[in-house]
């Protein structure tokens, strides 16, 4: 009962720092239509913003906020001054580009930062809790991280179902000509729609780095996962975002805990291959409809 309870509450956290970067990719998804695979090196960047200015001697919670800000100018940035020439074009360019951009931000992450590990701070908790003769797998920081994926969700599904903003920002998406004569300002949405998609990929990079250590490569193999529980899910929904990165967060601790840590990687392929021949736009994807 005991292994039972830690392997699905390991499951639970890891599930929800999963949901936490997915839910970076649903964003940029919807409010561009292009896969940021330069994601996690943006908010390691962020990340070590934070830990500069904790560093500096200020509190963890002024080196979160700036973090925060850091990614929002980030991603801004970005979009402006690399990601602008090539939009318009074909979309494979913007992915491509991408992928330099990864490359090119780890480069500048080890000349500037380093290479060495660094340990980087938690402002809660880091051990179980107590109930009666079982000892919860779960820790202050990991309900904080839990809080914070959901407070995010849910800030994001009222962003694009109840407000003007998120329905211009879907449209300068989907179509950016029509969108344009009907008086939307299809460049600021797409710079609006980085900006905040980078904001929440270094929120990912904070809660998965709190109580950890920190290099270059640490967002590596949150990629991976994160993309896994975005198409998991689907990437035009941020609930299945989070109930994406839930399922693959229990069943890869499942399979590490009682068939083999060496088999995860294995194991997120598999459940991807799966997703992708029986439901490839995710378990919250919905039926377009098509005149002919």
């Amino acid at each position: 009962m005991q292994q039972f309870l830690t392997t699905a509450l390991t499951g639970l956290t890891l599930g929800m720092v999963y949901a936490a970067f997915a839910l970076a990719l649903v964003l940029i998804w919807r409010s561009t239509r292009i896969v940021n695979f330069a994601q996690a090196p943006m908010a390691m960047i962020t990340t070590y913003v934070a830990l500069v200015v904790i560093d500096a001697g200020y509190s963890y919670w002024i080196g979160f906020a700036v973090a925060l800000v850091a990614g929002l100018v980030l991603g801004a940035v970005v979009e402006r001054v690399v990601v602008r020439p090539v939009e318009g074009k074909s979309e494979i360019n913007a992915v491509i580009l991408t992928l330099g951009l990864f490359i090119v931000i780890h480069a500048l992450a080890a000349v500037i930062f380093g290479s060495r590990y660094r340990s980087f701070p938690a402002p809660f908790g880091l051990r179980g809790f107590q109930v009666g003769d079982l000892n919860l797998a779960i820790t202050g920081f990991g309900i904080f991280t839990i809080v914070a994926v959901l407070v995010v969700m849910a800030l994001l599904v009222a962003l694009f179902r109840l407000t003007d903003l998120g329905l211009m920002m879907r449209a300068s998406a989907f179509n950016a000509e029509v969108a344009r004569l009907l008086g939307v300002k299809v460049g600021r949405m797409l710079t609006l729609g980085w900006a905040l998609a980078a904001l929440v990929g270094s929120l990912a990079g904070l809660l998965i780095a709190g109580g950890s250590l920190v290099h270059p490569s640490y967002m590596d193999s949150v990629v991976v996962y994160g993309f896994v529980a975005a198409v998991l899910g689907g990437l035009d929904s941020p609930a299945g975002a989070v109930v994406g990165g839930l399922l693959l967060g229990v069943s890869l601790s499942f399979v590490s805990g009682y068939v083999g840590s060496e088999l995860v990687a294995l194991a997120a392929l598999v459940i991807l291959m799966l997703v992708l021949l029986l439901r490839p736009g995710g378990l919250f994807s919905h039926a377009a409809e098509r005149r002919v």
